[in-house]
């Protein structure tokens, strides 16, 4: 993955590809917290890093404004399973949870999106 600009407007993160496309991360900030609700990334960007490049965006952002991050999008949660750098921008109870819960709220999340879609 070369350079790559993240850009935020209004409630998403999003990179521009140039085919047109999008990548983006939908989220909404509440209560001093950042809720990172939905990612998407094209199909033939996908395995890039590009998700990866969002969320840290947005944890970047977070912790510049003192806001706590609530994982809610699996990538998300996958994202700070392997991050584990960047678990203190973690509202509890994620914050508290140690690799095994982390990957057990991961499979949660990623089993009821996919029954949603």
């Amino acid at each position: 993955m070369s350079e790559v600009r993240v850009e935020r407007k209004g409630i998403v993160y999003f990179i521009r590809f140039d085919d047109a496309s999008k990548a983006w991360l939908s989220f909404k900030e509440e209560d001093g917290k950042l809720y990172l609700l939905e990612t998407y990334t094209p199909e033939q960007h996908r395995g890039k890093g590009y998700a990866k490049a969002l969320v840290k965006a947005a944890v970047e952002d977070a912790r510049n404004k003192g806001l706590k991050v609530v994982p809610i999008c699996s990538y998300s949660v996958y994202y700070f399973i392997k991050n584990r750098d960047d678990r203190d921008v973690l509202a509890e109870p994620y914050g508290s949870m140690g690799d095994e819960d982390l990957q057990k709220y991961f499979e949660e999340r990623l089993a009821e999106e996919r029954a949603r879609h």
